[in-house]
């Protein structure tokens, strides 16, 4: 599955950096997790999106203790997934099998026999006649990230997105004449994050070819940033976190580790992002870290440690 062969990717490289540094950013981590067992977000309270992040962020970094594990646990079985949107139900499934994984209990043991179903038909409200999914059931327009994420949520239940060609045909129409694509229909110019979910979801489509390969590459020298990292578009000036994990992580997969020698990438990360107390921020101009930006950050040491594949 996407995700769990992303995780291990990251989690290759990590071990080539030392404890002593992985420590920092893991006690940053722990010390984010709240009273229920979630982690908190920027406001403070524990949130689903951000527990997942920190969930992805310990699990590549060297794995989930027992007692935060149980924590976790705990949190997760007090929501049902059933009630969640993509975002979130993403966010519960992949912590709960990590939680899983690492010992803890099976929390889909009880439920329903056709709880892939009910998900299906829940997923399936969001799908837009364009071919995508909508980021809400009132949503006309198909957002390139959210079908990403439609097509993550899937997988993890071990089914395939329905009316594959129609997906194949959605992402076709969001490439731009820049080579990179847009997050919705009416946007001209592409972002690297909707590239990124782009080029993802077409690989696992076996929809990529040679000539989106050339124009994805041709946009993402494009927007490669004088600080070291990737910027979101070509109008933003500088480099962020998201872009930046997501720019290198595309350009690996395209085979284009040069597009930023990685040593302006480290010392762009260790500059400007890196907190040494633990944790990474957004961008240098970010005035705190949180878990979603330390696990991009902890991703792109991993992503440029990890060895070639």
């Amino acid at each position: 599955m996407y995700l769990f062969r992303l995780a291990d990717r990251v989690s290759r490289g990590l071990r080539e950096i030392s404890p002593e540094r992985i420590a920092r950013h893991r006690e940053f981590l722990v010390r984010q997790q709240t009273e229920t067992g979630g982690f908190r977000g920027r406001e403070g309270d524990a949130d689903l999106y951000y527990t997942g992040f920190a969930v992805r962020a310990l699990a590549v970094s060297g794995g989930l203790e027992t007692n935060c594990r149980d924590r976790i646990a705990l949190y997760l079985s007090a929501i049902d997934p059933l009630s969640l949107g993509v975002i979130d139900l993403l966010s519960w499934l992949y912590s709960a099998l990590v939680v899983q994984a690492s010992g803890g209990p099976d929390l889909l043991q009880h439920s329903p026999a056709d709880f892939a179903d009910q998900v299906t038909v829940s997923v399936e409200k969001f799908r837009t006649a364009d071919g995508g999914y909508a980021k809400s059931t009132d949503g006309a327009l198909g957002s390139t990230y959210q079908s990403f994420l439609v097509a993550l949520t899937y997988e993890l239940m071990g089914r395939k997105i329905p009316r594959r060609n129609a997906m194949v045909q959605f992402l076709y129409d969001r490439q731009r004449n820049d080579g990179g694509f847009v997050e919705i229909a009416p946007m001209k110019r592409s972002g690297t994050n909707p590239t990124a979910a782009a080029v993802a979801l077409l690989n696992q489509l076996n929809a990529m070819d040679d000539d989106i390969t050339d124009d994805v590459t041709g946009f993402l020298t494009d927007v490669v940033s004088a600080e070291g990292g990737f910027q979101a578009n070509t109008r933003i000036p500088f480099a962020d976190g998201l872009s930046t994990f997501t720019g290198l992580l595309t350009a690996q997969d395209l085979k284009r580790r040069d597009l930023i020698p990685p040593d302006r990438i480290l010392h762009w990360l260790t500059t400007s992002l890196e907190l040494s107390g633990g944790g990474f921020r957004g961008a240098s101009w970010d005035q705190q870290a949180d878990v979603e930006y330390t696990f991009y950050g902890l991703g792109i040491l991993g992503l440029l440690y990890a060895p070639n594949e």
